[in-house]
């Protein structure tokens, strides 16, 4: 069977890596690569390696049943490629899941180089039209091309799409004042791994503020402010009312003050980026302002803008597609390629998007009358009909595959 995969973030090579295992030959095509020397990049990555990880470096909590950790442990289980590699690349991070999203990146790269039944093309896709091949997973994320996504939009409707730049911000450690913050962990569980900046509430107010006065950036021509609900930027949360940020990215239970014994009114937590310890992103702050919008705000949190190399502001553009529209607009307008498309947008964490493709690879192949007496690689204990059905996610794809154990 031959297979193309279209996108080298994480489905993609997820997506590749399972399929080369089954024994297919796939093409893997990114977009990202080097011309005249030069890297040709998005407007949000840094390196033209797979996997790279543009927002969060977290893949989320590993505290025991939780749903977080079950997911986590179905996909240890299953053989996924990339939490082998997330494992093998840990950052401290309290009782969550994080990786040093360098060597993250690099250590896929090397898998999928190294694989024979892996062909990596460097160039864009602009149409989902290719009888070359038995199967299409469309793997392209928040960071789709315009072209493609203009494919996406014939494909599923316009009213289906919605698109948005985001910023995440990094802090660099030795801007971070150590006498003013504190180490911990939620409720003490796992190990002090994070930076804690608390807040009283005249701090917290004074940051409000400024938050909800601070001048957004400009909304470009191709953006539809429609946000996702589990990712909204900070000062869209902050608009829903003044203690809502004490409530969500800032909520200050089970982070009590060593130095004096009481909990914060307001917690702003900092997540190292890697193994070095240089960097550090601020948890859950992503926001689509100015950027020197952004700098004056997030100064005014205790401990935080110290010299001149106070914030690196990455920006991450958002392509999602509308999920309650979706599968009907796919089989209304091509219902011919309704096995073709895989993941046509990205608007979930980062286990979440391993997980859905992997799944949806071992589901196609499944399907396959060549491939359908392999079953029994699939998961742990080798029983084919663990992966039985399909649930709707909230917020997320209707349709997805699903263990329903």
């Amino acid at each position: 069977m031959k297979i193309r995969v279209i996108g080298g973030g994480l489905a993609g090579p997820e997506a590749a890596l399972t399929a080369a295992r089954f024994g297919c030959k796939v093409d893997l095509y990114e977009m990202r690569t080097i011309v005249d020397g030069q890297p040709r990049l998005t407007p949000a990555h840094q390196t033209t390696d797979f996997g790279e990880l543009v927002c969060s470096n977290s893949l989320k909590s590993e505290s025991l049943n939780t749903a977080p950790w079950l997911l986590k442990q179905e996909m240890r289980h299953a053989g996924s490629s990339l939490l082998r590699i997330a494992d093998q690349t840990a950052v401290p991070a309290g009782h969550a899941l994080a990786v040093d999203r360098v060597e993250f990146s690099r250590q896929i790269s090397v898998a999928i180089e190294a694989d024979p039944n892996i062909r990596v093309f460097r160039e864009e896709v602009t149409t989902l039209n290719n009888s070359d091949y038995d199967l299409t997973i469309l793997a392209t994320g928040p960071l789709t091309s315009d072209a493609l996504s203009r494919e996406l939009q014939k494909l599923t409707g316009s009213d289906h799409l919605a698109f948005y730049d985001s910023i995440s911000p990094i802090v660099d450690a030795d801007s971070i004042d150590m006498d003013r913050v504190y180490m911990a962990a939620r409720w003490d569980k796992g190990t002090a791994d994070y930076i804690n900046c608390p807040m009283d509430r005249d701090e917290y107010d004074r940051f409000l503020d400024a938050l909800l006065a601070a001048e957004p950036a400009e909304e470009k021509e191709w953006e539809k402010l429609d946000y996702f609900e589990s990712c909204l930027p900070i000062e869209i949360l902050a608009r829903r009312g003044r203690d809502t940020l004490r409530f969500g990215p800032m909520k200050p239970v089970g982070l009590r003050d060593p130095r004096t014994g009481k909990t914060p009114w307001a917690v702003v937590q900092l997540r190292k980026e890697n193994l070095r310890a240089d960097s550090y992103n601020i948890v859950g702050f992503q926001n689509h302002l100015k950027f020197g919008e952004q700098a004056r705000v997030l100064r005014l949190i205790p401990g935080l803008g110290v010299g001149e190399r106070a914030l690196k502001l990455r920006v991450q553009r958002q392509n999602i597609v509308n999920p309650v529209g979706q599968t009907r607009a796919v089989r209304e307008k091509e219902p011919e390629r309704d096995r073709r498309i895989g993941e046509g947008r990205v608007a979930q964490p980062p286990a979440e998007q391993v997980r859905y493709v992997r799944v949806e690879v071992e589901l196609m192949l499944l399907h396959q009358p060549h491939h359908a007496d392999r079953g029994h690689q699939l998961g742990d204990g080798g029983d084919p009909n663990r992966i039985v059905g399909s649930h709707p996610s909230v917020g997320g794809n209707i349709g997805k595959p699903g263990y329903l154990d």
